[in-house]
C-alpha cells in the first residue's frame, strides 16, 4: 500500500456522549491499531453516539456514502449485549450490502476460547459500500480482544472492499496472505492455553466481557501440564492445605491492562457540597463556578496619587487644590461630591474613585505646596505631568474578574497554592458543588506482625508493623482521609469481620500481606468466598508487587442503597506495598476524587549510572531523580532494590520504569520515572 488505511472509530455510549471524559475505548482500539496493525492504519475519524439506532446509522452513513471521503474501516464499540438499550448490530444490520459471517466467527471464536460467556456477544460485520464495518464490544478489555482477533486479516478486506484485483491480491496463495499480514504460526491462536475471562457490563450501558491474558515473560524452561482455569477461584480454606493451590489460579497481567481493569472498576465519584475555605484544598470541582459579581465591584484606584478630571489637551502642570479624600474605607465611599476640572483628590491605592474622576496622578508625579491651618492636611499640590490620559492607574469595573464569566471550570482541583481559593472568596462564593474524595482504611495482616513501638525485643518469628504507618503516612499525604483499621490476624472469621466492619466507614480499604499461595493467605479466599466479591486482577507482571490484588465488594450504604468498595490486596513486602501503592492505588483515589487523569506524573530521565535489569519481569526501581544545573533531570538508585529491604525506600523520590532484559541498562540511557514526592536539586 502507498499510504495508510483509513479507520474511523464511533463509539455508541449515552454516557460518554455526555460526558466524553468516561470513554476509555478509543485509546485502547487506537494502540491496537498503533502495535497490532503493522502500521497499515491511520485512526481519521472517531465520533461518540447516544444508544439510538438512527444516530448510528446516521453516522456510520456520512463515514461510507461519500464517493471520496469514505474511510477504508468502520469499528464500532459499544451495545453488541442483551441490555434494553443495546441496539447496535440491529442499526448496523440493515446498513450492510455484504455480509462478514468469518469476521464475527473470528472474533467470537477468540473470545468463546476464553469464556463461555462471550456467547453473550452479539457482533456483526460486513460491507457498505466500499467500507468494512465491525462492530465490538463496549468495555476496552472486550473490544481490544475482538479486534485484535481480527485486525492482521482486515487490511485485505478493505483492500477487496476498494476494488482492488482479487486475483491479484491471492496469487501466492494463503502463505504468501498470511505472511504479508504479519501473521506466524506463533500469532494463531493456541487452544491449549486458557485465559480467566470476566463478563461484564461497562458503565456507559456498553456490552463488554474482559479478559485477562495470561502471557509469558521469556521463562522457557517451565511446562505447564494443567490448565491454570481450571482452578478459577481462590483456596478454599475449608478444604485444609492439601487441598489448596499449587500455584496462583489468577492470570499474569501487565500493569497497563491492570490499570485499565482498575479504572474500569473504580466506582466513579459522588457530588457533594463544601463550604469554601481552607479544608476545600485537594478537592475537584464536580461544576463551573461563575463569577455573581464584577471584580473590582467600582472604579478603584491602584496607586498612591492624586484623582482628577482630565482636560482635553491632556495638561496637568499646575497647583490644584485638594478637595476631598478617598481612603480604601467602605464607609467613606457613602457620600461623595462630583469632583470637578480644576479640582484633585488625593486618594490611596484600592480606594474607589470620586464621581467625576478619569484618572489617577501618581504621588512621585506631585510636590505639596501648602498644608491645611492644623497642619493635618494637604491643601494645595503641584502636578508635575503633562499628556496625561484618562483612565491611567485606574483599574475599572470588572477587569478581573467580569460579572457572569466562569472563574474555574469543572475538573480543577483546588490547589494549596490559594490562587483558587482566593478567586472562589473574590467573587463571594460560599459554597461550591465538589467530588468528595474518598475515606482510606489501611489494615495489616498476619499473626507474625506486631505494632511497630511495641516495646522490649521481639519473640521469634514476630515483624514489626512497617507497612501500616507507612502507608497510612503516603495515604494522608496525597490529602485523604485515612482509618486506622489496626492489624487483623490470619483467622478466616476474624479477617472478614475486620473487612466487613471496614467497609461500612471507609470507602477504600487497603490490606497488606495474606496474598500469596500459603495456607494462611486468607485476603483472596475471603473476599471471593465470604464477602461475596469480585477480584479482577489477583498477579501483576511486575517487580516488586507480583502478587498485587484488585478487587470491589458489593455493600449497603447506609442510605440502604447498594454500592461498590474498592479492596487493594499488596504484598507484604515493605517496598512492594509501597511501590504499588503509588502505581495502582492511587490512580484510583484520584479516580474516586475526580482528578483526571488519574495517577502520578511520569517524565523522562536519565540514567546516572548503570542499571541491572530483572530477565523477566519489569521493575519498579526506587530511586531519587535530580534538576542538574543544565535542566536535565538525573535519576540514581537507592541502593538494593529486594521488595523486603526498607531501606531501598529511604530518600526516594520517583520510581523508574525499566523493562525487563539480560543486559544491564548503561549510564546515559533514558527512561521513565513516575514521581512520588519533590525533585531534588544538584
Amino acid at each position: 500500500m502507498s499510504h495508510p488505511l483509513r479507520a474511523a472509530i464511533l463509539v455508541v455510549s449515552t454516557t460518554a456522549a455526555q460526558d466524553p471524559s468516561t470513554d476509555k475505548a478509543e485509546a485502547t482500539l487506537r494502540d491496537v491499531f498503533e502495535q497490532d496493525g503493522g502500521g497499515q492504519w491511520a485512526v481519521t475519524e472517531v465520533q461518540i453516539v447516544s444508544d439510538v439506532v438512527a444516530d448510528i446509522q446516521h453516522q456510520i452513513k456520512q463515514w461510507t456514502d461519500t464517493k471520496d471521503g469514505h474511510v477504508n474501516l468502520v469499528v464500532t464499540t459499544g451495545g453488541t449485549g442483551f441490555a434494553i438499550t443495546d441496539g447496535t448490530p440491529e442499526a448496523v444490520s440493515p446498513l450492510l450490502h455484504k455480509q462478514a459471517p468469518g469476521l464475527v466467527h473470528g472474533m467470537l471464536s477468540a473470545s468463546l476460547a476464553v469464556t463461555p460467556f462471550a456467547m453473550m456477544s452479539r457482533p456483526v460485520a460486513g460491507v457498505r459500500n466500499k467500507t468494512v464495518i465491525v462492530t465490538l464490544p463496549g468495555s476496552p478489555k472486550g473490544a481490544k480482544e475482538n479486534l485484535q482477533a481480527v485486525v492482521k486479516t482486515l487490511p485485505h478486506a478493505c483492500l477487496q472492499a476498494e476494488g482492488a484485483n482479487s486475483r491479484a491480491l491471492h496469487s501466492g496463495g494463503v502463505k504468501k496472505l498470511e505472511k504479508e499480514a504479519g501473521i506466524t504460526e506463533g500469532a494463531k491462536p493456541d487452544t491449549h492455553q486458557k485465559h480467566s475471562h470476566s463478563h461484564d457490563h461497562h458503565g456507559h450501558s456498553h456490552h463488554s466481557h474482559s479478559h485477562h491474558a495470561h502471557h509469558h515473560h521469556g521463562h522457557g524452561a517451565l511446562t505447564r501440564h494443567t490448565n491454570p482455569s481450571s482452578n478459577p477461584k481462590s483456596n478454599d480454606p475449608s478444604l485444609g492445605p492439601s487441598r489448596r493451590h499449587r500455584s496462583s489460579p489468577y492470570p499474569m497481567l501487565s500493569v497497563d491492562d491492570a490499570l485499565s481493569l482498575i479504572a474500569e472498576h473504580t466506582p466513579q465519584p459522588e457530588v457533594t457540597t463544601s463550604s469554601v475555605s481552607p479544608e476545600l484544598v485537594g478537592s475537584v470541582l464536580a461544576q463551573d463556578v461563575h463569577g455573581s459579581a464584577p471584580v473590582p465591584a467600582f472604579r478603584a484606584s491602584i496607586v498612591d496619587g492624586y484623582a482628577v478630571v482630565v482636560p482635553k489637551d491632556g495638561n496637568m502642570k499646575g497647583v490644584f487644590p485638594v478637595v476631598a479624600i478617598s481612603h480604601a474605607n467602605a464607609a467613606a465611599g457613602e457620600s461623595r461630591a462630583t469632583l470637578k476640572e480644576g479640582e484633585i483628590a488625593r486618594i490611596t491605592t484600592g480606594a474607589p474613585l470620586p464621581p467625576g474622576a478619569t484618572s489617577v496622578i501618581m504621588v512621585e508625579d506631585t510636590v505639596l505646596v501648602s498644608k491645611t491651618e492644623d497642619g493635618k492636611e494637604e491643601k494645595e499640590v503641584e502636578i508635575l505631568a503633562d499628556g496625561v490620559k484618562e483612565g491611567e492607574n485606574i483599574r475599572e469595573v470588572g477587569s478581573d474578574i467580569q460579572e457572569n464569566t466562569t472563574i474555574l471550570k469543572k475538573g480543577e482541583q483546588i490547589s494549596a497554592v490559594g490562587g483558587e481559593i482566593g478567586l472562589l472568596a473574590a467573587v463571594g462564593a460560599g459554597k461550591v458543588q465538589v467530588y468528595r474524595r474518598p475515606r482510606v482504611g489501611v489494615l495489616s495482616t498476619g499473626d507474625e506482625i506486631v505494632e511497630h513501638d511495641k516495646e522490649g525485643g521481639l519473640r521469634y518469628g514476630e515483624v514489626r508493623d512497617t507497612n501500616r504507618p507507612t502507608l497510612i503516612s503516603a495515604a494522608r499525604k496525597q490529602g485523604y482521609e485515612v482509618v486506622d483499621l489496626g492489624i487483623a490476624s490470619d483467622k478466616p472469621g476474624t479477617l472478614e469481620e475486620t473487612l466487613r466492619k471496614a467497609m461500612r466507614e471507609v470507602d477504600l480499604v487497603i490490606t497488606t500481606g495474606g496474598v500469596s499461595m500459603g495456607e494462611l493467605d486468607l485476603l483472596k479466599p475471603t473476599i471471593e468466598r465470604s464477602l461475596g466479591g469480585t477480584i479482577h486482577f489477583g498477579r501483576v507482571a511486575m517487580k516488586p508487587g507480583k502478587p498485587t490484588t484488585f478487587a470491589t465488594v458489593p455493600i449497603k450504604n447506609n442510605s440502604g442503597e447498594r454500592v461498590s468498595k474498592v479492596i487493594f490486596s499488596l504484598p507484604g513486602n515493605p517496598a512492594s506495598a509501597l511501590v504499588t501503592f503509588h502505581l495502582f492505588v492511587l490512580p484510583a483515589l484520584h479516580q474516586m476524587s475526580g482528578i483526571s487523569p488519574p495517577g502520578l506524573p511520569k517524565v523522562p530521565v536519565v540514567l546516572a549510572h548503570d542499571f541491572s535489569l530483572d530477565r523477566s519481569r519489569p521493575e519498579y526501581h526506587r530511586a531519587i531523580v535530580s534538576v542538574r544545573k543544565d535542566g536535565v533531570l538525573v535519576a540514581t538508585s537507592t541502593g538494593g532494590q529486594r521488595s523486603s529491604k526498607v531501606g531501598s525506600l529511604k530518600g526516594a523520590n520517583a520510581l523508574l520504569c525499566m523493562p525487563s532484559g539480560p543486559e544491564p541498562l548503561k549510564k546515559g540511557a533514558k527512561v521513565e520515572a513516575i514521581l512520588i514526592d519533590s525533585l531534588r536539586c544538584d
